[in-house]
């Protein structure tokens, strides 16, 4: 779509119209591209590789007030899933004792300040620590991180 891609579409479409039903039509199915349409709020996602089987099935399931996922769509998202929890029991071997007291101060909302202060170390060793805490777990953000920190039992919800 020239100018607007279809996520955004869908979040414009349901601040302006909120009972609308989404679904996007797309031929991308990375668990990001998956994951970000359902946090958009689409209610269902149809790759365009399966849409000739799909299509018309889709479109009555999302009408009838449904969700809608094509089998590959959810193979994606299953893999993806079991990938990281896989990985999740991995990760308390993967992180150093320091990183670990890292990843539970900045997951209880501490600031790279505050987690300096506890710690003893500078800002800047709490910035390194954190970019390698990302890097390990592959983590894209903070907000990615408290939940790894919740899912793991680092933290409580």
């Amino acid at each position: 779509m020239p100018g607007l891609n279809g996520l955004e579409a869908t979040r414009q479409i349901l601040k302006s119209q909120p009972r609308t039903r989404i679904l996007i039509y797309t031929m991308h199915e990375t668990e990001k591209i998956i994951m970000e349409a359902l946090e958009a709020g689409a209610r269902g996602l149809v790759l365009k590789s399966d849409a000739g089987e799909n299509i018309v099935a889709a479109v009555q399931s999302i009408a009838a007030g449904k969700r809608f996922f094509t089998s590959s769509v959810v193979d994606t998202v299953v893999e993806a899933y079991l990938s990281k929890r896989d990985s999740g029991r991995q990760d308390a071997g993967i992180l150093t004792n320091r990183e670990s007291e890292v990843v539970q101060l900045l997951a209880e909302g501490k600031s790279n300040k505050e987690v300096a202060g506890i710690l003893f170390i500078t800002d800047r060793t709490v910035e390194g620590h954190r970019r390698e805490i990302m890097r390990k777990l592959d983590l894209g953000s903070i907000a990615d991180l408290v939940r790894y920190a919740v899912r793991n039992g680092i933290i409580q919800p």
